[in-house]
């Protein structure tokens, strides 16, 4: 972005859009107590609300509400703040904005009141992240993960890491500047014990992160089988409603449908696919191959199978054409019909669970089983929601402590690990990153935030 449209005066409909009892409208700049005057012919004192009318070119109201003036610096963007409160319709609220933008203000792009924020030092970019995911949590745990990094607990995890790495650079350099002392790098207890600190912090702050980011993004799980195995009786019951329509014809679901539960606050996305098997309909065959594009895009697999029959080698096919990446679960449903007992066991390396979707005997195991897939390991107490580059960033930087712990013989390349692994940790909280990345973070934020 410009230097010159970083300077300027913006203004946004920070409500969402629809008629409600309020509506705001955001102004940041500098110097904003002349548009303040114009559209209300007063300036109320800092961080105190005002009523007011709000005027137009011609002096008649516009609309009648509150206004709140926050001076630079001590602001959300760190630039002068208005916050107009009007009435939530949305005629009102494009008026408003019209008359701010009459007055010199430009309508904002998304995501650039947090940008200014970022670049005006008020809040890191983990910080800026953690808004955009406060607002799109699915869950009180997500939302609870968000907020903790909006408060800077994730920035100042990396920060203390990157202390820590600072500390240790600086040894290793003061060790280096002594070449004639022959000191074992190996043999110093400081260096090793720091560096193993590091990793063992680190190693941490990844799972947190882990778990934060599986309450960000949740788990997508696809059901695959042979027809009337209990695909859709299984949907239902995750659902806790008819999503799917059950029947006892074969190839009844032929597109795939989807439903998002909640478990101990995970988005689990759950889809259920046509059955898998050779088909002369078209519109099955159609199914079916979309059936697999889901299983490709999957997080895990849960492959059902008559409990009565057990894995037949026509599920057996279907398994050895499944992704090896993909970790796949034997689901054996219908215990019910077969007289057997609810539970879990391991074959072959395989999970295999049985249970019955129809009277929901087992479904427990099941809940358990998909947080276990997921890295879940208690209620995200302590978890910071983090996003793909952040995981990328840590996991980075776990691999560069790795190596330098491996090349302690070698001092200097061990302390060119380290400076690798704070510029990876230093792209979190956007001490280092190229603006290019900035714009792709920011732009995806909603207008007027």
């Amino acid at each position: 972005m410009p230097a010159s449209r970083r300077t300027d005066t913006i203004a946004a409909i920070a409500t969402p859009p629809g008629r409600g009892g309020v509506g705001i409208v955001r102004v940041s700049g500098r110097d904003l107590p002349p548009l303040a005057q114009a559209l209300t012919r007063k300036l109320p004192r800092p961080r105190h609300a005002a009523r007011a009318d709000f005027l137009g070119a011609d002096g008649q109201p516009i609309d009648s509400g509150l206004i709140l003036y926050f001076p630079a610096p001590h602001s959300f963007t760190g630039e002068d703040v208005l916050e107009l409160h009007g009435h939530g319709g949305p005629v009102v609220m494009h008026a408003l904005l019209s008359r701010c933008v009459e007055l010199g203000a430009r309508i904002a792009a998304p995501g650039e009141f947090a940008r200014r924020a970022f670049e005006n030092d008020k809040i890191d970019l983990a910080q800026a992240e953690g808004i955009a995911d406060l607002i799109d949590a699915a869950s009180r745990q997500a939302a609870r993960a968000a907020l903790r990094s909006l408060s800077g607990e994730f920035s100042q995890a990396v920060r203390a890491l990157t202390d820590g790495l600072i500390d240790l650079r600086a040894l290793i350099e003061a060790t280096l500047d002594f070449p004639d002392e022959e000191i074992d790098p190996l043999a110093d207890t400081d260096i090793v014990a720091r560096l193993e600190g590091l990793r063992t912090a680190l190693a941490t702050l990844r799972r947190r992160a882990r778990e934060g980011s599986v309450l960000r993004t949740g788990l997508t799980v696809v059901l695959a089988g042979l027809p009337n195995v209990g695909k859709s009786s299984l949907l239902n019951r995750l659902a806790g409603a008819e999503r799917a329509i059950v029947t006892e014809i074969a190839g009844t679901t032929r597109d795939a449908v989807r439903e998002t539960i909640l478990i101990e606050g995970i988005p689990v996305h759950v889809i259920d696919t046509a059955g898998l098997r050779d088909s002369e309909d078209v519109v099955e065959q159609i199914g079916i191959a979309r059936t697999w594009q889901e299983i490709e895009r999957a997080d895990a697999i849960l492959q059902l199978v008559d409990a009565r029959s057990g894995v037949t080698p026509a599920d057996q096919a279907i398994a050895a054409r499944l992704p090896a990446g993909i970790e796949r679960v034997v689901v054996e449903n219908k215990c019910d019909l077969a007289r057997r007992q609810a539970g879990r066991y391991v074959d072959k390396g395989v999970v295999h669970l049985v249970l019955a979707a129809k009277d929901g005997s087992g479904m427990n195991l099941l809940h358990d089983e998909l947080l276990r897939i997921a890295g879940w390991r208690g209620h995200g107490e302590d978890a910071l929601l983090a996003r793909a580059r952040h995981l990328d960033a840590l996991a980075e930087a776990e691999t560069r402590l790795n190596a330098a712990a491996a090349r302690l013989e070698r001092l200097e390349l061990a302390a060119e690990e380290l400076r690798c692994a704070q510029q990876s940790l230093a792209s979190i909280t956007g001490e280092f990153g190229a603006d290019d990345l900035l714009g792709v973070i920011f732009g995806r934020f909603c207008i007027g935030k």
